[in-house]
Formats: structure tokens, sequence, C-alpha cells
């Protein structure tokens, strides 16, 4: 059955619901607290798989980070879209969930970087989509159609939980991804990182890699960047994948605090690269 909140129950929430972010879920020691059942750390075994070539009979895999004998980590960036988020754009309430300056930073400093979008997103901002899908040095990754959450309870998030409308939500973002070109991959990250066993079950026949994230920024609706700052140079260590957001009024201050960022991570010695070159795939 498919289920949603009212859109007033959505205004009202003081969380990143209409970002629908992980990182408003971290807990005091950085780890998300999330609904959904959270698989231990494990580091990577093997690629993703391609399209089609999961197995049925077992559920995704999940991963937080990648091996640490190296000294590179992975800035990933959620670009979310949702209906309300939309009707916002459409009456005028909000400009843009795109950063510009967040974009022409990493662009400017050749920075690698995975983005994790919604298909929405992806069509709402098709020039920005294919901007970032032309660059090199970035990847893509899926985030659901109009991250909408897998199970209930995921910060007020719609959610599905019939499994063949999952696959076919994920699918369907795929082929919208694909069609940008560029670096695809078969990363997927699950709005709010709210998944359990049934949703991993659910998307195991697509062959695809949960990437939830070992550094949790707290970036959404932040008031201030510092903060940020210090949530991801506190708890970064090589093979680190950290989790931010592109997203305008949602994250208003990502881009202010990813110099600060970045500075600080390459005076501890450490490099960036893109999810799949952290994880060693």
């Amino acid at each position: 059955m498919r289920r949603r909140r009212t859109l007033g129950i959505l205004a009202a929430l003081p969380v990143a619901v209409l970002a629908g972010c992980a990182s408003e879920g971290a807990s005091g020691d950085g780890a998300p607290a999330t609904p959904g059942a959270r698989p231990t750390e494990a580091a990577p075994s093997e690629a993703p798989a391609l399209p089609g070539a999961g197995d049925p009979s077992k559920p995704a895999r999940v991963v937080n980070n990648g091996p640490r004998d190296g000294d590179a980590v992975a800035l990933t960036f959620d670009a979310d879209l949702t209906e309300y988020m939309r009707g916002q754009l459409e009456s005028g309430e909000v400009k843009t969930f795109h950063n510009e300056e967040l974009l022409s930073y990493l662009e400017d400093e050749k920075i690698p970087a995975t983005f994790f979008m919604t298909g929405m997103w992806a069509e709402e901002y098709a020039d920005e989509a294919r901007r970032i899908a032309g660059n090199p040095l970035f990847e893509l990754a899926n985030h659901t159609f109009e991250h909408q959450a897998f199970t209930a309870d995921c910060y007020g998030l719609a959610f599905e939980d019939d499994p063949e409308r999952m696959r076919a939500d994920v699918e369907r973002t795929f082929e919208t991804l694909e069609a940008l070109g560029g670096n695809q991959t078969r990363y997927f990250r699950f709005p709010g990182l709210c998944h359990d066993k049934a949703a991993l079950k659910a998307l195991g026949p697509l062959g695809l890699t949960v990437v939830d994230g070992d550094v949790v920024s707290g970036d959404p609706f932040a008031e201030a960047s510092q903060p940020i700052v210090d949530a991801v140079l506190n708890r970064a260590e090589p093979g680190s994948v950290v989790v931010m957001h592109i997203g305008g009024p949602n994250a208003p201050r990502t881009h202010l605090a990813l110099p600060g960022i970045v500075e600080g991570l390459r005076e501890r010695g450490m490099t960036f690269a893109k999810l799949s070159e952290v994880l060693g795939e």
C-alpha cells in the first residue's frame, strides 16, 4: 500500500522533512538515528553489479565507508526534490533548490564529488544535472525519484511499502540519470538513511549498493557554517563518506562550510576522490 503524510504535517515538522535529509537524524556520536535498521559497518568486497544482475534471494549490500588504509575521502551531495518542494518552486515561495556557489566551488577547486540525485531534481534542474554529469570529476548516484521513504516514520516523509513499486521507483531514477551520461554508478542512498530488512530485500534484485556514509555533516537547516565544518573534521578519517546536500534553503550553509572542510582535511593530509575510488571499486 502506498501511504503519504499530509502537506500540513510536512510543513510543520522542524527537521529536514522538506529536504528529507539524512543528516538531521544524527545522534551525538555522529551516527544517523534513523528509524530503519542500520547494518553494521562493512567494507566493500566487490564492485556493484550491473543493472538487472542482482541476486533476488539476497538483500541489497550496504556500505558506510571505504578501506582505512589510504588518504582519500569521498564528498557526497544529496540533491533532493519532493512534490511538496516542487510546489514551493511553482508558487514562488522558494526560488531554487540548487546551490550555484557550491557547485562552482567544486568545479573551480577541481574537487571530485558524488551526487545522489533524485530523478525529480534531475528533471527540474536539467541543465545543472547535465553540467554535473559532464564533469569527469563527478559521479552520479541514485536517491529515489521523488524522495519518498521506503520505511514508515522516516522524518514524516511520504513512504512506499510495496516492494514492486520501490523497485520501479529506483529503476526509473537510474533510467533518468543514465540519460545524462557521465560517470554512472549503481550506488543508492535511501532518503533519511531510513531502511529496514524489507526495503533492502526489495532492492536486492537491482544489483545496487546502498551507501549510507559514516560522516553526517548536519547541514540541513543549519543556522551557521562552523558547526558543519566541525562535524566533518571531527569525524572524518581515511575512507570516510561525507553526507552533505546541494539544496538551496534546506541546506543554506553548506557552500559556506565547504571551503573550511576542504582546507581542514587537506591540512590533515587527506585527499578527495569519487565515491567509487574511495570504496575501492
